[in-house]
């Protein structure tokens, strides 16, 4: 018979799965931990909104507390690479070992297909000149589009497009999408591509491309552990695979053993429960989570485990926005309990609290809690302290938290 799994645990077995629940490190952070988090959550999502600190800094910070930011940018863009770029659940960071994973996406996009409908008419219409482009990263790489544009040798600058992008980084993109480049390092959030050999380490390189059907199971699997108890539409979404590709694989994985079909009440899809899943009692978690966090990434599953209703209101008018512009849910214990609207303010020095909403069951010390992170946060940033506005039903108590917990001691030395 098919398992019953209660909500609070499939709550505790998706917190476990990513990584949340274990005491922060005391001791210097450093590329191990690193890794550690990437083991559970297989990839960080790229983002270049810097209201708090740039997306991908977050989930580290959120499952290891104040870590060196260098950590993570020498990992990804400098020449000691365990990560890299490549399109996964949006622009993302992954291990270095799951780049022929992705290769069967690569080859799709070389041929046209699973690209931007734009994208790919751009590879159409002007492979001659996405030739040129790339000859150029053959020669004076590493480079940006804003190295190229107007170069009469790769092709002068085009008229743009969507997101303003000019032709040259239209088909630097392209060559991106096909595997034909990848990002070497960034120049402040600028992408520099150079050839894939000369960036990927060899035994990657070396490694052999498994067939679609391989890298699909691969890819549902690493997001099952991931997820620890998930819906066929969350494992999907974790690599943003298409149905096609997922329908006939899940039934591969549950008769190897992998997958576990099971049952949470009031979810109207299968679950699945991946087999090494750990199912803990309690979860002392506390953590702020960036909108790209993969805990919560996937809205309506979050809505599913949390009964947290969230939606990123940066492209909603001011004057409609619910909760604000840039909203941070805040996880204590097994429950999102409260979500404030936040901004790092480095001419005042404060981390700035514009909002402060509480969820109806959060218990009674979640201001203190919150008022703690925060300070965590700040002192992460760099910064000197927490200033609380008058928005929000949870801002009084969380003013009043904030001023008995006084000034931070000093700023964290994790830039």
């Amino acid at each position: 018979m098919t398992e019953t799994i209660a909500l609070p645990a499939a709550r505790r077995i998706a917190l476990a799965a990513q990584g949340f629940g274990q005491p922060r490190p005391a001791a210097a952070l450093d590329r191990r931990h690193l890794k550690r988090v990437l083991g559970h959550i297989g990839l960080i999502q790229i983002d270049s909104v810097s209201v708090v600190a740039r997306a991908h800094y977050m989930p580290l910070f959120s499952r290891l507390g104040a870590y060196p930011r260098p950590l993570l940018d020498d990992a990804a863009w400098s020449r000691r690479k365990l990560l890299f770029e490549y399109w996964a659940h949006e622009a993302s960071l992954l291990p270095v070992e799951t780049q022929p994973l992705m290769r069967w996406r690569m080859a799709r996009a070389e041929a046209g297909h699973g690209i931007y409908g734009g994208l790919a008419r751009f590879g159409a219409e002007r492979r001659g000149f996405i030739n040129t482009v790339l000859e150029a990263v053959r020669d004076r790489c590493p480079i940006a589009a804003s190295d190229l544009d107007g170069d009469d040798g790769a092709g002068g600058k085009g008229a743009g497009g969507w997101w303003g992008w000019s032709d040259t980084k239209r088909a630097l993109e392209w060559l991106f999408w096909a595997g034909l480049v990848t990002t070497a390092t960034r120049r402040g959030f600028e992408r520099l591509y150079d050839l894939p050999e000369r960036v990927l380490p060899a035994t990657v390189l070396a490694t052999p491309t498994p067939p679609e059907a391989d890298a699909h199971r691969a890819l549902l699997s690493m997001a099952a552990r991931a997820l620890g108890i998930a819906t066929a539409s969350d494992l999907r979404d974790y690599f943003r695979l298409s149905p096609d590709d997922v329908k006939p694989r899940l039934p591969e994985l549950v008769e190897a053993g992998e997958l576990v079909p099971v049952t949470v009440p009031g979810w109207t899809q299968t679950a699945y429960l991946h087999r090494e899943a750990r199912r803990p009692r309690r979860i002392a978690a506390r953590a702020l989570l960036s909108p790209f966090d993969p805990l919560i990434w996937e809205r309506g599953r979050a809505e599913r485990l949390f009964g947290f209703h969230y939606r990123i209101e940066i492209y909603t008018p001011a004057e409609k926005r619910v909760h604000g512009y840039y909203v941070l849910p805040f996880l204590l214990g097994d429950r999102l309990v409260a979500r404030v609207d936040l901004k790092a303010d480095k001419a005042t020095g404060q981390l700035r609290v514009l909002a402060a909403f509480a969820e109806p069951h959060a218990p009674a010390d979640t201001a203190t809690e919150l008022a703690a992170e925060l300070a965590a946060m700040a002192g992460w940033l760099g910064l000197e302290g927490v200033a609380v506005a008058a928005k929000g039903d949870l801002a009084p108590a969380l003013a009043a938290a904030v001023a008995t917990a006084g000034p931070l001691s000093a700023p964290a030395a994790a830039r």
